[in-house]
């Protein structure tokens, strides 16, 4: 039997490969309004149909509307609480308060934005498919890599 791995939270036995992933296991991509860490990604364990991973958002913070040409986006509130604005078919955009438990689908395409209003971090698990839209947000001005484990 392994021991806990220390910095993984006491109790837990893991082994790190390609099918347990936590975010400190991964770099992240860093920005002015967060961090992305991708546990699911071709790079990281051979994905080839679907990407994902944690989004961070501190107190105040969010991404600013945008889309992601071709693809599809699940968003799934892990916790905290903010607005989600999604644009309907027409263009029109709906904002909505969502807190932990909420899942958000993003249609293909479509523009959104997520900004957290709550007292403390928010915290999201995204998944995009097909594989892609997150090597587009290495092209922002403010990307930067965060080390792994940060």
């Amino acid at each position: 039997m392994r021991a806990p791995e220390k910095g993984h939270g006491g109790g837990r036995f893991v082994e790190k490969n390609k099918y347990f992933i936590y975010p400190q296991d991964v770099s992240a991509f860093g920005f002015d309004w967060g961090k992305l860490s991708l546990t699911v990604a071709p790079e990281v364990n051979g994905s080839s149909r679907f990407s994902g991973g944690v989004v961070e958002l501190p107190c105040g913070e969010g991404h600013s509307r945008h889309n992601h040409p071709g693809a599809e986006e699940i968003i799934f509130v892990i916790s905290g609480e903010g607005e989600q604005m999604v644009e309907d078919e027409n263009g029109n955009p709906m904002t909505r308060r969502v807190a932990s438990g909420c899942t958000i689908y993003i249609p293909e395409s479509r523009f959104h934005s997520t900004k957290n209003t709550g007292g403390g971090p928010m915290l999201l698990f995204v998944v995009y498919s097909p594989v892609g839209p997150e090597l587009a947000l290495r092209d922002l001005p403010d990307f930067r890599l965060l080390p792994q484990g940060l």
